[in-house]
């Protein structure tokens, strides 16, 4: 039986999914313009640099999003979930898409026309005020987390992604926090800018220092203290305390 591990620190506004900022007869109106869709794991969602067709609001399961750099580098942006909203940045500028999403898990989310979704947006000022702010959050997290890694090492870069993951998509188990998201080795790399054998060796690190234990596709955090110290724990950004009690989550689908 296993729990999900929440942090003793508080969340950041940009992991509150749009839909969960809605009010519920706002996403029901929402929901209700669209038609459900379902992906099997490792099917792509949206592809980058194609036009905008539709947006799609993830209703069960996780996705990753990538872009694919001119030299053939693979970066991983974001992972996204239920409640979240992808492709309405196409949707909305009418430019082709900038990044690629993926399923990790089976999938279900809700298609919407685009001109469907900015029409709704055109008739409800409070939604488009709600997807304004998740743009800004967004906005902002990303240039902090581009502040904070531009003075760390890969070492510490790698530390403080699994310590993000485990907060954010870390359950309890017996053995430790196993991340319940599913990313390989390269994707893993793509999150910190470094190549996949460099990935490796720190894994190896890390399992020689009881740190983590690792398996196919399956990565538990044995000893969070050792990637604390690694990623500067005195930093209040890695508390010590934690708590095992569940997230209460809203439904996106009610």
């Amino acid at each position: 039986m296993t729990a999900p591990y929440v942090p003793g620190g508080e969340g950041l506004d940009d992991r509150v999914p749009f839909l969960a900022r809605l009010e519920s007869a706002d996403r029901a109106a929402l929901l209700a313009l669209g038609h459900t869709l379902t992906f099997a794991p490792r099917a792509p969602l949206l592809h980058q640099h194609e036009p905008s067709s539709h947006v799609l609001l993830i209703l069960h399961g996780w996705t990753k999003v990538t872009a694919v750099a001119a030299n053939g580098y693979e970066a991983l942006l974001a992972l996204r979930g239920p409640g979240d909203i992808v492709g309405e940045s196409a949707a909305l500028t009418g430019r082709p898409r900038a990044a690629t999403v993926t399923a990790l898990a089976p999938l279900q989310a809700t298609a919407v026309e685009h001109e469907r979704f900015r029409e709704f947006l055109a008739h409800s000022p409070a939604v488009s005020f709600k997807l304004l702010g998740l743009t800004a959050d967004r906005t902002r997290a990303a240039d902090r987390r581009r502040l904070e890694f531009a003075s760390m090492s890969v070492r510490e870069r790698f530390a403080v992604l699994l310590l993000d993951l485990a907060r954010t998509h870390g359950r309890r188990t017996d053995e430790g926090i196993e991340l319940a998201v599913p990313l390989s080795k390269q994707e893993l790399a793509g999150s910190v800018g470094a190549s996949r054998e460099m990935v490796q060796r720190l894994l190896k690190e890390l399992r020689d220092r009881k740190a983590v234990a690792t398996g196919r596709r399956a990565l538990v955090i044995v000893r969070p203290d050792v990637l604390r110290r690694i990623a500067r724990a005195e930093s209040p950004a890695y508390p010590e305390a934690v708590s095992s009690a569940p997230v209460d989550t809203p439904d996106p689908a009610s």
